[in-house]
This record gives structure tokens, C-alpha cells and sequence, in this order.
């Protein structure tokens, strides 16, 4: 296990979550956070940390300095606006971090990908060895593409000891921007069924997701390999939305479900209709919103099993307990 480690995005959900975990493990921490983020838990951990942006060299070169691992957690998530805008912040500035690392003596690099980087239809059980697509349906889901593969060849060109983890749909305490928008269409009736709810999500609570990355540190065999990351158990769309909506005390959507074919034909039109107008919100529903609601997410993690030794400690209905119990504490 590394003495050191620089976490990206350490302000940020997960990477606060990882802050955490290293100080708990005696590991020196190092954080670059962005100028405007709010650092008060950095504090509270007795975190060293820097300011400044991922493009820019001088603060990267500062961060990096005598660390003997890099957890790369930042990123711009999301389901709307440019491909350039996402290629931005996740290709072009891991692509200066990753510059930066050539010449340095690091014990490891851990990329944290994501599971949308599959293609977008239905999945029972798909494993790493499935061929990524060349295009995406969002710009998110097209730069962390871009962003694995730019990874991985700095791990075969300059011998950086990459490792790339990809966590399904991450839910926790803490998270202050993908589940509270769920919970806010929920809370304005904007979901809508597709499909029945009956399909696979992609579910990993936030501390599983911690011991995986503290697995994919310290394996050896680890390096260069690409590792699924869910939960590991069956969770359908009705289950995770039902338990918000119940533990949350938020409106129930309507029981009539939309078909997949109709819902495919209203992101198309309701995305172009949007594009058209330039709009710097999306529509009610995009391709990506189809993908989390409509499409069966189900990803093996039998090589994270086998390789990392990584056995998801939180079951779901622990970790989404867990998680209300925040929300509901600092709503």
C-alpha cells in the first residue's frame, strides 16, 4: 500500500469518500480541488491540498510531487451539453496529468472510468473483454471512452502503472449532484416508468467502490487491467426509485409504463428539438436518461472477484439505507 496518495476531485463525492478512507488508513493525502470548491472536509481530515485546475500544469506538477499513488476521481458528469466541453476536463486534462507522471516513480494510477462507457442497449451479464463503441450517445459517456483509452496507452508507451476501475451508477451519503437531481424530478413527478422498471441497474454504493480502489492500490497484478464494479446483486430501476420514494417521502410516478420504442423515438426528437434551439438544458428525456431508466444494466464483476479479491462488503438495502438516512439528515 503507498505511503502517499493524490486524489483528484477530492472535494467531490467520491473523492472526499477516498480522503476519508486514506487518513483512516494512515495515508498521506494530497488534493488538488478546483478554485471555487468547497474544502471544509479537506479541513477537517487535516488534508494538505491544492488549489488550482487539472489544465494547468504548474498546480499539477505542484500536486504530484513525492506521492507515491494517484487516485484520479474528477471529472464532468452529466447527461447534457457539448462532447467538447466534457473532453475538456475528462480527456485533455488527464492527458496533462498523465504528462506530468511519465518521468515519476509511482507505486500506481488509478483511473476511475464508468460503466456507461458500454454501449448503450441491453446487458446480462457483460464482462471486459466487450469492445467499446468509437461513438456515444451523450458527451459524457464519449469522453470517458476517450479518457480510458488515453489511460490505458500511457500505460503501455511510458510504463505509468495505470489501473482503470468502472463503477456502475454511484449512490451514498454525500452526493450533491446526481442523485439530488433524481430526487428533484421525483419530488416534481418527472420520472416516468420505461419499460416496467423491470431492468438491472448498475448499482455500487459508495463504499464499496472505496475498498475496490484500495484493492486496485496495493495488487500488483492490477496494473494495466480494466475491473466492472457493481454492487454485485440484481437491483431493478422499480427497487432503487421505490426505495427513494419511500424512504424520501416523495411522490410515487404514475403506474403506467412507457414502452422502450416510444420512449427511443421521444429522446430523439426531444434531444434534436433541444439541439436545435441550443438549449442549456436538456429535455425531459435524453438517450442517456433512457439508458438509466429503460436499458437492463447488468455487468459482471467476476474479474474483480478473482484479480482484485474484491467482495462488495455493503449490501444495497445497507447502502441505500445509509444513504436516506443522510439525505434526510441534511436535506
Amino acid at each position: 500500500m503507498p505511503a502517499s496518495c493524490l486524489i483528484t476531485g477530492a472535494a467531490g463525492f467520491v473523492g472526499g469518500h477516498v480522503a476519508e478512507a486514506c487518513v483512516a488508513r494512515g495515508i498521506s493525502v494530497r488534493a488538488l480541488v478546483r478554485p471555487t470548491s468547497d474544502t471544509q472536509l479537506l479541513e477537517k481530515l487535516g488534508v494538505t491540498w491544492h488549489r488550482g485546475r487539472l489544465a494547468g500544469a504548474a498546480a499539477i506538477r505542484g500536486a504530484v510531487e513525492g506521492v507515491e499513488a494517484i487516485v484520479h476521481c474528477a471529472a464532468k458528469v452529466g447527461d447534457w451539453g457539448s462532447v467538447e466541453d466534457y473532453r475538456a476536463v475528462n480527456v485533455e486534462a488527464l492527458r496533462q496529468l498523465l504528462d506530468v507522471c511519465k518521468d515519476r516513480p509511482l507505486q500506481r494510477f488509478v483511473h476511475l472510468s464508468s460503466l456507461g462507457v458500454y454501449a448503450a442497449r441491453h446487458h446480462y451479464g457483460t464482462d471486459e473483454t466487450e469492445p467499446l463503441p468509437a461513438r456515444h450517445v451523450d458527451g459524457y459517456t464519449q469522453s470517458k471512452v476517450e479518457a480510458e483509452r488515453l489511460a490505458l496507452d500511457h500505460h503501455r508507451r511510458h510504463g505509468i502503472p495505470v489501473v482503470v476501475l468502472r463503477p456502475g451508477f454511484i449512490y451514498g451519503p454525500r452526493d450533491r449532484t446526481v442523485l439530488p437531481k433524481l430526487i428533484d424530478n421525483l419530488r416534481k413527478r418527472r420520472v416516468r416508468w420505461l419499460g416496467g422498471g423491470r431492468g438491472a441497474m448498475n448499482t455500487i454504493y459508495v463504499g464499496n467502490l472505496v475498498d475496490a480502489i484500495f484493492l486496485a492500490l496495493e495488487k500488483p497484478n492490477s496494473v494495466g487491467q480494466v475491473y466492472n464494479l457493481t454492487d454485485g446483486e440484481f437491483v431493478s430501476k422499480r427497487r432503487f426509485i421505490e426505495a427513494l420514494v419511500n424512504g424520501l417521502d416523495l411522490p410515487k410516478p404514475p403506474p403506467v409504463s412507457a414502452p422502450l420504442w416510444l420512449a427511443r423515438v421521444l429522446a430523439y426528437v426531444m434531444e434534436r428539438r433541444a439541439r436545435r434551439k441550443n438549449s442549456p438544458k436538456p429535455p425531459l428525456l435524453t438517450q442517456a436518461r433512457l439508458k438509466f431508466l429503460g436499458l437492463n444494466l447488468d455487468f459482471s464483476i467476476e474479474k474483480a472477484k478473482r484479480e482484485l479479491g474484491y467482495q462488495p462488503r455493503v449490501t444495497f438495502e445497507q447502502g441505500i439505507q445509509e444513504t436516506i438516512a443522510w439525505y434526510r439528515r441534511n436535506a
